[in-house]
């Protein structure tokens, strides 16, 4: 019970927030310690409440989901902010990529798979949706850029490119492909220097991108 993860719910709608806590409350291991109606009553929440995970809705009124990943990037630097969205707020979606958030779930998602999320966040993995990284590109015009973001990397740098990609901490990189943890930290130092990412989140879905941008979209 002391090692479970200490989550925020951050949601304007009271009922999905009180949805959420029982949800949460048949899950081992996650703890939600905290509510708040929008991002600056978050905020505030911080400033009194040890969290690990911050688990917001992307459309809230005084402050919205984006906002509130950049500004716990500033005050919080290293908390995990995911976002919860729905089908049809792709500017919202790619608001929050450019924030750095660190994941994007639809409001559909099963209860097990955002446990399994808010996990993943906290150990410094990133969970994306498929369906939400299609939203975050759907006004993207730089069709012509995909393969070039590829055509700069080395064959191992393509490797630990697809597995960021995925969504996988350095560690679990690191096992997959017997490395140091080390050595797979400068790999993505080093991904993130020559796509200009900002951050992790943004250079997996920039990674995403690429690596399907050769498919024809009749696919799932």
């Amino acid at each position: 019970m002391s090692g479970a993860l200490r989550v925020l719910v951050v949601d304007d709608q009271q009922l999905l927030r009180r949805g959420l806590v029982m949800l949460f409350g048949t899950v081992e291991g996650v703890d939600v310690v905290a509510q708040a109606a929008h991002g600056a009553e978050a905020l505030a929440v911080l400033r009194a409440e040890e969290v690990d995970v911050v688990l917001a809705d992307a459309k809230m009124p005084v402050m919205d989901g984006s906002e509130l990943v950049r500004q716990c990037a500033r005050a919080h630097p290293g908390l995990p902010v995911r976002v919860l969205t729905t089908f049809d707020e792709p500017d919202v979606v790619q608001g929050a990529v450019a924030a750095g958030a660190a994941g994007f779930l639809l409001k559909d998602t099963s209860i097990e798979t955002l446990a399994e999320a808010v996990r993943a966040v906290a150990e410094g993995g990133l969970v994306i949706d498929p369906r939400v990284a299609r939203l975050a590109f759907a006004s993207s015009r730089d069709e012509e850029d995909e393969s070039a973001v590829l055509a700069v990397l080395t064959p191992t740098e393509r490797e630990v490119a697809a597995m960021v990609a995925e969504g996988l901490t350095n560690q679990e990189i690191a096992a997959r492909m017997v490395l140091a943890e080390g050595t797979v930290k400068n790999h993505v130092s080093s991904l993130l220097r020559k796509l200009q990412a900002s951050d992790r989140t943004v250079l997996a879905l920039t990674l995403y991108k690429a690596l399907h941008s050769g498919h024809d979209g009749n696919g799932p």
